[in-house]
């Protein structure tokens, strides 16, 4: 199955809730769970219409707590004024279940020996992201089932950069929209969000045409940080490649570098992405197709200056 750039997604594993594995945990730790089972318990018990809905599909519905959603840290623009800091924006968010993914979640976390998919309803997580660097991790998640009853929690998952690729994109939004109101939620779901970079037909037909996706640009120095999604067809139309790219552009040098990457092609399925400059800079020809790319993103940065730059400390 190939996945498509606006809708796809990768459900990622968390890892075991210490207390489940038997794991001794220190007292500071032990107050800390502590007060995430006291706000686990609190949002539980919050009626329906506390629960900001986001969307729906035939296996999930999205939820967010608005009122949840805190800057816990505060950081000092060069100015001296003061902003939330891109790395503790947390909140709670809620995930509604049917069958189907009941099965699909059950199967990504591995624990089909311990849960059945008409066991799990809904599942309730705090979770913490990192506006600047697009990131979100879930500090604690349990998972209920229709009678309202714990049957199974996790805590300390892995962090998980954010692009048009992860489950978690709209709950990432919602949270960064409460806190700086500058449009990601909208700026998701614009029929503008893909720009065309460039398109090339080669001798046998063959056309690659590479997108970026601009909720993923944003600026550091000189270079835009980008998620790109090449794609390459036969004359037919049929797709013989996929690559799925972030990026880091030097728009005052003309170079790029590959930061990491998803590859897949009919024969191999989804691998991780082989670079052959092996992560370093190369510069970008004004022969190569990609040079119209570059002009495409340097003018975006340009008209789109604010945007590129949101959160930024500087």
């Amino acid at each position: 199955m190939v996945f498509m750039k606006r809708h796809a997604r990768k459900f990622a594993m968390l890892g075991v809730c210490a207390c489940l594995l038997g794991a001794a945990v220190s007292v500071e730790g032990t107050a800390a769970a502590a007060a995430l089972a006291e706000n686990s318990q609190t949002e539980a018990a919050k009626p329906a219409e506390a629960w900001y809905w986001l969307s729906s599909d035939d296996k999930y519905s999205k939820f967010f707590d608005p009122s949840s959603v805190v800057a816990v840290k505060n950081a000092k623009k060069e100015n001296g004024d003061k902003v939330p800091t891109e790395t503790e924006i947390k909140g709670w968010i809620k995930t509604s279940y049917s069958y189907g993914g009941a099965k699909e979640t059950i199967e990504s976390y591995g624990i089909g020996a311990v849960l059945k998919p008409e066991q799990l309803a809904y599942s309730l997580a705090q979770v913490t992201v990192n506006p600047q660097n697009r990131t979100l991790q879930y500090l604690k998640e349990d998972f209920y089932n229709a009678q309202g009853e714990v049957v199974w929690s996790t805590t300390e998952g892995r962090v998980k950069e954010i692009n048009s690729q992860q489950f978690d994109e709209a709950y990432y939004n919602a949270l960064v929209d409460e806190i700086f109101r500058v449009g990601e939620m909208k700026r998701a779901a614009a029929e503008d969000r893909w720009i065309d970079l460039w398109k090339e037909e080669n001798e046998d037909g063959q056309v690659t045409s590479v997108t970026a996706d601009t909720t993923t640009m944003r600026m550091k120095g000189s270079n835009l940080l980008v998620w790109e999604w090449s794609e390459t067809r036969d004359k037919s139309g049929k797709v013989l490649e996929i690559k799925f790219m972030k990026k880091a552009v030097n728009l005052n040098q003309g170079t790029e570098r590959v930061v990491k990457g998803d590859y897949w092609s009919g024969v191999t399925g989804w691998k991780d992405m082989d670079d052959e400059y092996e992560g370093a800079y190369r510069a970008i020809s004004p022969n190569e197709p990609a040079s119209k790319g570059l002009t495409r993103l340097r003018a975006f940065a340009k008209g789109y200056s604010t945007w590129v730059n949101r959160y930024s400390l500087k």
